[in-house]
């Protein structure tokens, strides 16, 4: 029952306040959720972080400006009302610290609670810091905020570790808090790329995936807890879309179906949990019950239309994994008119959609071209940096324009880029339309070259979504073949400088999957060292920093494994194919993905050592068996 007055706000109430606004959220009654929060946040700690909480996370999913400043205020006043209910710091309690430690048992329970909503409230108005304001100053203000977060959640660890709790009815409330920070907090950081990681470290943050997935783990296994649900929507979340967009689609996706199955059976109709059972589907190929469950998630609630463009996004991918241009096509263009994202980004999928398309007429043309002439008016910028995204969008809708109104496999590449192939390759159906449109567009291509104005861009592009799609076939000698002579096109490459570093990680992992881990060893680092300034750089190395996690445990020594290999005496390119570009054409002639071994007028003859791997390349394996 709501309370009526203050003076019933003790720390049972508002806990328990907090928990039916929780079940009321996830049972989409968000502005019920919102309005059982509101009355008290000016003096509950945990009333202002809830009602804090729900304006954030509509603010980020519309984007609206005057949302987002809402939420900063709330959240603002969210720091205050837990600061004041935080232990205060006198100087000879200072001195005790520095000499005997804390005594966290001298603690109320309401101060230890202060400290982890404290935190939490920190930490989200940091967030909103990056999404208000685009200059450099407010970007390190809240760089500081969430180090002192990391700070305050090691502090809160302690807590829980140290303090005596017999007397404490509220402490998995508290334990389930720290799960979920300390949790999080290590798992995003094992996440970034080593690069990024040593400057962390050096501002004293340090992160284990093994200990974040444990922690989180832990954490929502308190069933009775307010935030242990929330412990395993992260977990969900991350193995279901964090590790299929930033790395290599290896989460542990029958893990978050355990976790997700008890959230729908007391939420059966939770548009966010029919999101998460649609993605689960959605990541094991199984497109028709993932649109089923995305249109579910859809029809479960109007109330915020924001979650359906969630589930919109992911039906533009169902539909483009199913080669149905059109459907993809028009979701794109739901999100182009509704969501405030990317608009950038929603118009050139729509348009590189719409460019796959059959029988396009001159009407389809007109508006294609204007669709791609859109696309750098809309480019826009967050946190002060431009996303990076839409800058290879806009590259490549200039690039449509400037050859004569064509682009080379624009959706494929998509699919490509956003790490699609970890889906469709799991099942042939899917893949083997995809790997036929690209095949017959390198037949195209090798046929009429005069008519690329950027041949070599094309080509390299064309061969390299071949070798992917053949790799998830499991044929990785013919893969390697295709990977090999994108990189012998380096130097003719003039503007998708991003295929020759993607070409390369594209063969580490297949020499992953042949266990020639040196080789793998070789090929990351060739493409950490060599390659500096082309698109979409991040992403790729995120998918890096994934591929020497996977190396590591194969190897199962990871010292051996971490250490950069010496540079290359010899800096040139890659050694590839030793016949002449003029009769590389057997790619194109291979219709069912199988390569000729022999050498000879339009066959592929690999050269006799690839200088990544340093090894002979071996011989012709039979045709492997589909995976």
């Amino acid at each position: 029952m709501l309370a009526e007055s203050q003076n019933e706000l003790d720390l049972n109430t508002t806990i328990q306040e907090a928990s039916v606004a929780l079940k009321l959220f996830f049972t989409n009654h968000f502005a019920e959720a919102r309005d059982r929060m509101k009355p008290f946040a000016d003096c509950s700690m945990y009333h202002s972080l809830g009602y804090g909480t729900i304006l954030y996370i509509q603010a980020v999913m519309t984007f609206d400006m005057g949302d987002i400043e809402q939420a900063i205020a709330a959240m603002k006043r969210s720091v205050i009302v837990s600061s004041k209910m935080r232990r205060r710091s006198t100087l000879l309690g200072s001195i005790a610290k520095v000499t005997s430690g804390v005594n966290y048992n001298e603690f109320t329970e309401e101060e230890v609670h202060a400290e982890i909503c404290y935190t939490e409230s920190l930490l989200i108005r940091a967030l909103l810091t990056f999404i208000q304001d685009e200059n450099l100053i407010s970007f390190v203000k809240g760089g500081f905020k969430i180090r002192e977060c990391y700070k305050i959640y090691k502090e809160c660890n302690k807590i829980l570790e140290n303090r005596n709790w017999e007397k404490d009815v509220h402490k998995v409330h508290f334990e389930s808090g720290v799960r979920m920070g300390v949790g999080a907090f290590n798992l995003m950081i094992s996440l970034l790329p080593s690069k990024i990681m040593k400057l962390l470290e050096f501002a004293g943050f340090s992160g284990s995936k093994k200990l974040g997935l444990s922690e989180l783990l832990k954490g929502s296994e308190l069933h009775t807890s307010l935030r242990g649900p929330l412990c395993a929507i992260v977990l969900i979340a991350y193995h279901t879309v964090v590790t299929y967009v930033l790395g290599l689609g290896d989460g542990d996706v029958d893990l978050a179906s355990s976790l997700l199955s008890p959230c729908l059976q007391t939420f059966p109709k939770g548009a966010l949990f029919l999101f998460f059972a649609g993605r689960i589907e959605e990541i094991r190929a199984n497109i028709d019950e993932a649109i089923l469950r995305f249109e579910e998630s859809i029809e479960s609630q109007s109330e915020w239309r924001q979650f359906h463009h969630l589930c919109y996004w992911e039906l533009m991918w169902c539909h483009c994994f199913r080669s149905d241009w059109l459907m993809a096509m028009k979701y794109a263009e739901r999100l182009c008119k509704e969501s405030r994202w990317s608009k950038a980004t929603y118009t050139y999928q729509k348009a590189s959609f719409l460019l796959m398309c059959d029988d396009q007429t001159e009407k389809t043309k007109t508006h294609l071209k204007y669709l791609f002439s859109e696309v750098p008016k809309l480019k826009q910028r967050i946190a002060g940096k431009s996303i990076p995204f839409e800058k290879f969008a806009v590259a490549k809708a200039k690039r449509y324009l400037e050859q004569n109104e064509y682009l080379t496999l624009p959706a494929v590449e998509l699919i490509y880029v956003w790490n699609g192939f970890n889906v469709i390759g799991k099942k042939q159906f899917l893949l083997e339309p995809i790997l036929m449109i690209v095949e017959k567009t390198v037949h195209t291509i090798l046929e009429d070259k005069a008519s690329h104005k950027f041949y070599f861009d094309d080509y390299s592009l064309a061969l390299l979504l071949k070798g992917v799609c053949l790799r998830h076939r499991g044929q990785f000698l013919q893969a390697e073949q295709c990977f090999l002579e994108v990189l012998g096109n380096e130097k003719d490459i003039v503007y998708d400088k991003y295929l020759i570093p993607y070409a390369t990680v594209e063969l580490a992992i297949v020499y992953l999957q042949q266990d020639r881990l040196s080789d793998v060893k070789s090929c990351i680092h060739r493409a950490k060292k060599n390659y500096k300034g082309y698109y979409l750089e991040s992403r790729l190395h995120f998918r890096i920093h994934a591929l020497r996690l996977q190396l590591n445990a194969a190897a199962n020594n990871d010292e051996s494994v971490s250490s950069d290999p010496p540079t290359p005496t010899n800096s040139g390119s890659l050694d590839v194919l030793s016949t002449s570009k003029d009769h590389r054409i057997s790619l194109a002639q291979s219709s069912n993905g199988s390569l000729s071994q022999q050498g000879g007028e339009g066959n592929i003859v690999p050269s006799g050592s690839d200088r990544c791997s340093g090894r002979e390349l071996a011989p012709a394996e039979n045709k492997l068996s589909m995976t």
